[in-house]
């Protein structure tokens, strides 16, 4: 997001849902969640759930890359308690026969952000980093640490710590904390920040909120982003100012794909999740 002075405007891809107004802002990670302990886990290493769940990481991209749905995305400022300014858009996501995303715009009224105006960044955000995949492929980018095990809402999980290893130029990375299923050995839960930030002199400065991202099952198989949140303060070199954001991913629905999804050439049984093959003696 860029600081921006009044009469400006960058024009994003987006769909929103009304914020009620607060007096702070608290993107808090642990809302929901019982204390952590750090104890190691039992009858696995913390390795060997890290290749599991980058395993299925792969497979959920796939396997959502074959399912239209809804996403619903607002961004506000807030002065005080008040909302002072709001981009909303609610927009169709689906796919063509070659497999090419496309958009469908079905509400999007005129936006009243005078204070920061969206960028290509925050667009590629909301798209790609805010439903934080973290597959066998991206691992290598990442260090990855054992945090503890924590009780999320209903779920039993295993908690890691990410950061890049090193950050090329022009691309962007997730920075903060997973938390993976202990069961199904997919990640349930994001909460950090895509960098990096780029600060600039006035209004050249392009800052992003911390956010947490909850996941659903899906047809029993698949755990799919359905609730992305943040409330943060940008500290642009021209002020601070408190922006919300909340993103909604509904109505999950697949399409008439003939795509097979399988885990290591493994198709599974119809109406199952795939699972790794049994491990030879």
């Amino acid at each position: 997001m860029h600081f921006k002075k009044l009469g400006a405007w960058t024009t994003l891809v987006f769909f929103a849902l009304l914020l009620p107004a607060a007096l702070f802002a608290d993107t808090n990670c642990d809302d929901g969640s019982g204390p952590l302990n750090s104890a190691p886990p039992r009858g696995i290493s913390p390795e060997e759930i890290i290749q599991k769940f980058a395993a299925k990481e792969a497979i959920f991209k796939e396997a959502r890359n074959n399912y239209t749905y809804t996403q619903d995305i607002t961004v506000q400022t807030v002065d005080g308690s008040s909302v002072d300014g709001e981009f909303r858009r609610v927009e169709d996501i689906t796919y063509d026969d070659k497999g090419n995303r496309l958009e469908y715009v079905t509400f999007a009224p005129q936006p009243s952000l005078t204070r920061i105006s969206l960028t290509k960044e925050d667009e590629d955000d909301f798209r790609n980093r805010l439903p934080f995949v973290l597959t066998t492929q991206d691992l290598p980018q990442y260090s990855v640490l054992y945090a503890g095990q924590q009780h999320v809402d209903e779920i039993e999980t295993y908690v890691f710590d990410l950061a890049p290893k090193q950050m090329e130029k022009g691309k962007r990375y997730f920075q903060g904390r997973i938390w993976v299923d202990n069961h199904d050995f997919q990640i349930v839960k994001t909460c950090g920040r895509n960098v990096p930030d780029v600060r600039g002199k006035r209004e050249k400065g392009n800052l992003t909120p911390k956010f947490v991202t909850y996941r659903e099952q899906i047809d029993g198989q698949y755990w799919f982003p359905t609730y992305t949140r943040a409330d943060d303060i940008l500290h642009f070199s021209n002020g601070d100012i408190h922006v919300r954001e909340i993103i909604k991913y509904t109505r999950y629905k697949r399409f008439g794909s003939k795509t097979k999804i399988t885990y290591e050439g493994v198709a599974p049984p119809e109406g199952k999740a795939p699972q790794p093959p049994p491990k030879k003696p």
